[in-house]
């Protein structure tokens, strides 16, 4: 009876391996409802719809898309290691694995397909150009890439003659014609009043005059060349993805297995409990 008892009570199933998982999934569950708070807070308060239709996808809407994406995930994986549910841990382990295979594709991709990927970013910049006044935030990101890439526009300063404010037709009444964003003007690190019309005609003038005061290389190519020059941060930026979903794979597939043992001794010691010659 005494040995019977002790293979009673004994289980296959690891309290640590169980409540590591639930931790995990915990952690990134807290992880989603911030985002998805965060993309519900923004898309309320945001008014300029018109501004970001030169995006592909609503920042607001894809942030709120991906933290439900990461709550409905990191819900099973949280319910079916507490409740040792094979059915949830394994929904939870496909769906992560599926997510890492799609991000691999997509990486790979990437890299095939460079030149289009290339003309895809081309387009959004310059649509961005375009609506460079008419949102505040779409403004204030156009102006951090140019001053933290030392560019300006696209491909050269003068695609900010794309912009209505900027182009330089004789119709054109802005104080703004033929000129380019104060973040495209060379500024000293030292210096303490920036000069906000510091770009002021300068598209009337060649390469060589207007490089005396601004950046002329356009920002596709500063941003290709900062790529190429980082692809070890790159690399630890994708490892750094990576790892959660392979760590979470990883334990959910062991509790899966554990589970499906400690099952099987039970379905064992029940036979042997009704009929002790089996």
């Amino acid at each position: 009876m005494r040995g019977a008892a002790r293979g009673a009570d004994f289980s296959f199933v690891s309290p640590v391996v169980k409540y590591l998982l639930f931790v995990f999934n915990m952690l990134f569950w807290v992880i989603a409802m911030v985002m998805v708070s965060i993309g519900v807070y923004a898309r309320v308060m945001k008014h300029a719809d018109t501004a970001l239709s030169c995006l592909s996808v609503d920042p607001a809407m894809l942030l709120m898309v991906v933290g439900v994406l990461i709550f409905l995930i990191t819900f099973c994986g949280c319910v079916g290691s507490l409740r040792e549910n094979i059915c949830l841990l394994q929904t939870f382990c496909v769906v992560l694995t599926l997510i890492f295979l799609l991000q691999l594709v997509a990486g790979v991709l990437g890299f095939v397909f460079a030149d289009k990927a290339r003309t895809k970013v081309t387009e959004l910049i310059n649509e961005a150009i375009v609506h460079y006044r008419d949102d505040l935030d779409l403004q204030n990101l156009i102006d951090f890439g140019q001053k933290e890439f030392s560019c300006c526009g696209g491909v050269a300063f003068t695609d900010w003659q794309n912009n209505m404010y900027f182009n330089c037709t004789a119709g054109n009444p802005s104080s703004e014609r033929c000129s380019v964003p104060y973040s495209c003007c060379q500024i000293a690190k030292d210096q303490a009043v920036i000069n906000t019309m510091c770009g002021s005609g300068l598209q009337e003038q060649n390469y060589l005059e207007a490089g005396k005061v601004i950046h002329t290389n356009g920002c596709i190519d500063k941003l290709v060349n900062w790529l190429h020059s980082n692809m070890f941060l790159l690399g630890g930026v994708a490892l750094g993805l990576a790892i959660p979903q392979l760590v979470g794979i990883m334990l959910s597939q062991i509790l899966i297995n554990q589970i499906k043992d400690q099952i099987e001794l039970q379905n064992y010691n029940y036979r042997h409990q009704t009929d002790p010659w089996r």
